[in-house]
C-alpha cells in the first residue's frame, strides 16, 4: 500500500473518530474522556515505534519535516465542510509563536531526544509537564503554591532528575542523559505552551488553531528539511518498519491534538492531565514486549515519585473545587 493511500485511510478515520465523539448519543462529558485515553495511548505508542525507525531509516529533522507537512494537508481538509473563521490580525503572531514552540521546538527536541534515549526513560519525564505548567503558572502569577502542590513538585522534579541522572550508568545501555533533557526541555515547550496560549483555546475552534499552527509550522521548517525527507528510502524498508514509519507520520501528530482540543472544552486541564499517566504504562508495556527496553528497579522507583507528584498536584485542584 503506497504512502498516499495510508495518508488518505487515516485523513478519513481520524475525521470520521473525531466526528463521531463530536454526534454520537453519548454526554459530551463522556465522550472527551474516551478522547483522553485515545489520544494518550496514540502519544504512548510513539515512544517504542520512533525507537525503531529514528536515527536507524528517518532522521530527526526528516521526521519532523515529514510529520509536519502531513498534519498540515490533514488541517485543511475541514475547511471542506466548516467555514472558514477568522483570526483577528493581534492573534496571528501568537499563532506562529504557537507553532514555533509546538511545531518546532517541542518535536525537534522530542525527535532527537529520542534518538539518544530509551522509549521508557522518554515516557516517564514526559509524564512531568503538569508539573512544569504548576511551576510557570506560579511563576507568571496565574496560580498560587499550596503545601501540597510543593511537595508535589519536590517529588516529580526530583523523580525526573534522578531519571535523568542514572541514565548515565552502565545498567541503563539503552538510555542516555542528553536525550533525557532533550525529552524534559520537549516537556517543557509544552507546559509553556498550555500556559501562554489557554486563552486562545477557548477563542478559536481546535480545527483553526491547529491549521494555523501546522501549516504555519511545515512552511518554517520546509526550506531546511526538505532535503532530509527526499532522502527517505522507503523501499529499503522491511514491512515491520514501514508500518512504524507510517504510523509515527500520520497518526500521532495531528488526531490526538484534535482530540485533545476537543476534550479540554468540557474538562479541565488538571483533571485530564491525570489520564498522562496512561503513556509511560502502554510505553513500557510495548517497550519491554518489542524487546527495545527493560524496565530496571530505579527506573520504576523514580516513575512512582513522578506519579505520586503530579498526582498530589491534581488532586489540590480537586480539593479546591470541591
Amino acid at each position: 500500500m503506497s504512502a498516499t493511500v495510508w495518508i488518505l485511510f487515516y485523513a478519513t478515520a481520524d475525521y470520521l473518530l473525531y466526528y463521531l465523539f463530536s454526534v454520537m448519543a453519548m454526554s459530551k462529558t463522556l465522550s472527551a474522556h474516551i478522547a483522553l485515553i485515545l489520544c494518550n495511548i496514540i502519544w504512548a505508542c510513539d515512544y517504542p515505534f520512533y525507537n525503531l525507525v529514528l536515527g536507524r531509516y528517518i532522521s530527526p529533522l526528516a521526521m519532523v519535516t515529514a510529520s509536519l507537512i502531513v498534519a498540515a494537508l490533514f488541517s485543511l481538509l475541514p475547511l471542506m465542510w466548516e467555514e472558514r473563521e477568522r483570526v483577528e490580525p493581534k492573534d496571528r503572531l501568537k499563532m506562529i509563536g504557537a507553532a514555533l514552540l509546538m511545531g518546532l521546538g517541542r518535536k525537534l527536541c522530542m525527535m532527537f531526544g529520542l534518538v539518544q534515549t530509551s522509549p521508557i526513560d522518554g515516557s516517564i519525564i514526559a509524564t512531568t509537564t503538569p508539573l512544569l505548567v504548576l511551576l510557570l503558572s506560579v511563576v507568571m502569577h496565574i496560580d498560587k503554591l499550596s503545601f501540597r502542590r510543593i511537595v508535589g513538585l519536590l517529588l516529580g522534579m526530583v523523580g525526573a532528575a534522578a531519571v535523568i541522572i542514572t541514565s548515565s550508568g552502565a545498567q541503563h545501555e539503552h538510555s542516555g542523559m542528553v536525550g533525557n533533557i532533550l525529552i524534559l526541555s520537549s516537556a517543557c515547550v509544552s507546559a509553556l505552551y498550555m500556559v501562554w496560549f489557554r486563552r486562545m483555546l477557548s477563542k478559536y475552534r481546535p480545527t483553526t488553531i491547529l491549521r494555523w499552527i501546522y501549516c504555519s509550522s511545515a512552511l518554517l521548517i520546509l526550506p531546511i528539511g526538505i532535503d532530509s525527507v527526499v532522502m527517505i528510502d522507503f523501499s529499503g524498508m522491511s514491512s515491520p518498519i514501514l508500518l512504524a514509519s507510517l504510523f509515527v507520520l500520520i497518526v500521532p501528530t495531528y488526531l490526538p491534538n484534535l482530540l485533545l482540543n476537543r476534550a479540554l472544552r468540557y474538562i479541565p486541564a488538571t483533571a485530564s492531565s491525570i489520564y498522562s499517566y496512561i503513556q509511560p504504562v502502554v510505553a513500557i508495556g510495548l517497550a519491554v514486549a518489542m524487546g527495545l527496553d527493560k524496565l530496571h528497579a530505579d527506573t520504576l522507583l523514580f516513575a512512582v515519585l513522578i506519579f505520586t507528584g503530579v498526582g498530589l498536584v491534581v488532586s489540590s485542584y480537586q480539593a479546591r473545587v470541591e
